[in-house]
């Protein structure tokens, strides 16, 4: 379920509420926002014209391949952590990813 990794994120990384995650989530999975999607999605994520997505507790989602790429060498000491929010885990400053994101989406 798309609860899972957003509860993971709010608890871990961005403790403001679940909202704008989900959100960020959906709009990831979404092919007419994204060119190249980042989360493969399933369940209602929503169409083009304007129908809002389901509840989180409705949908499912994964990272697509290319997402997977952009992580992949997350443990290889490539890029520098920083402490999260309240100093209990380490969080990447940047993705040491192999796709240029920025310029594909």
């Amino acid at each position: 379920k798309s609860a899972r990794p957003v509860s993971d994120t709010m608890g871990q990384f961005h403790p403001h509420g679940d909202f704008a995650i989900y959100y960020t989530l959906v709009r990831l999975a979404q092919s007419w926002n994204m060119r190249y999607p980042l989360v493969d999605g399933q369940g209602n994520f929503g169409s083009r014209g304007n129908d809002g997505p389901a509840a989180m507790r409705y949908t499912e989602c994964r990272m697509t391949p290319l997402a997977m790429e952009m992580v992949r060498d997350i443990r290889e000491n490539t890029v520098d952590f920083s402490p999260n929010y309240d100093g209990k885990t380490q969080e990447p400053d940047i993705l040491p990813s192999r796709v240029p994101n920025l310029l594909m989406n």
